[in-house]
């Protein structure tokens, strides 16, 4: 229908205006109290849209990264757990070589059986100190890079911790035959394995150092993420008490429109009267 195909009064269509700018600021309202925000598209105010999208864009991209940070923290406290255990394990190996060196020459063979066991164990735990298939604790070739976000990143570098790696041999090798070399290859092993220990102590300072700094970036990344959330926030979510009390203000608006309206109409309708 045309515009001038039906002839309202002056106050009719001023009514009829201010109504339909009540109902366009009512669906404006509503559509903020049903988002909670105040800007929904960039429509609605294109600097504070773009401004919080771009804050917001750089949160996820933080949380991403927080993502990767969470798993490097896993992998490096399996390898932590494996140094532990094999830790142990020397410490056991230890105290059965302390024994052999008192032990009588019949109890020698049964030591240095259980002490070869004991480095199979070692190695069995350097193999199995893996996290979703990366293990620090297998070989030195092996490497866990952590993304800590905003274009950086964290390489850690494994060590091999089993017995080859640490230079514990094995105490039926030639010349570390407890039976035959006696206290002399009794005391080598005990040599190794002290060396064992101090790479270990070495190296369980690495992992904890960069644990560290993984875990501090992951705060970092936490409240990052939470002051650009609150950032984009301030920028584009919505007052609800004052959207709450603008609707119950246009909804009175509203309703005084349409009386005004009937009002005006009621002058035309006067007319009728004439006939």
């Amino acid at each position: 229908m045309a515009i001038n195909d039906i002839s309202l009064t002056a106050g009719m269509r001023s009514n009829l205006l201010s109504l339909q700018q009540t109902v366009s600021l009512m669906n404006r309202t509503q559509t903020r109290l049903s988002s909670g925000k105040k800007v929904n598209t960039p429509i609605d105010d294109p600097l504070n849209y773009f401004t919080a999208k771009s804050l917001t864009d750089r949160a996820s991209d933080i949380s991403t990264a927080k993502d990767s940070m969470s798993e490097g923290i896993q992998t490096i406290t399996a390898a932590n757990n494996g140094v532990k255990a094999i830790n142990a394990l020397i410490g056991t190996a230890k105290g059965i070589a302390t024994s052999a060196l008192s032990a009588a020459a019949g109890d020698i063979s049964g030591l240095e059986t259980q002490y070869n066991g004991i480095l199979t164990q070692i190695d069995n735990a350097a193999n199995n100190s893996f996290y979703k298939g990366t293990n620090l604790v297998q070989s030195g070739s092996n490497t866990l890079t952590v993304n800590l976000g905003d274009n950086s990143s964290l390489t850690v570098t494994g060590f091999n911790g089993t017995a080859t790696g640490l230079s514990i041999s094995q105490a039926s090798a030639s010349a570390k035959d407890w039976f035959t070399s006696g206290a002399t290859a009794i005391n080598a092993s005990i040599t190794q394995l002290d060396n064992a220990v101090a790479t270990l102590r070495l190296q369980t300072q690495n992992l904890s150092s960069n644990s560290s700094v993984v875990t501090i970036r992951q705060d970092f990344a936490n409240n990052m993420i939470s002051t650009l959330t609150q950032g984009s926030d301030n920028l584009t979510l919505a007052d609800m008490n004052e959207e709450g009390a603008n609707m119950l203000m246009l909804q009175t608006r509203q309703a005084l429109g349409i009386s005004a309206l009937s009002l005006s109409a009621q002058a035309a309708q006067s007319v009728l009267k004439l006939f």
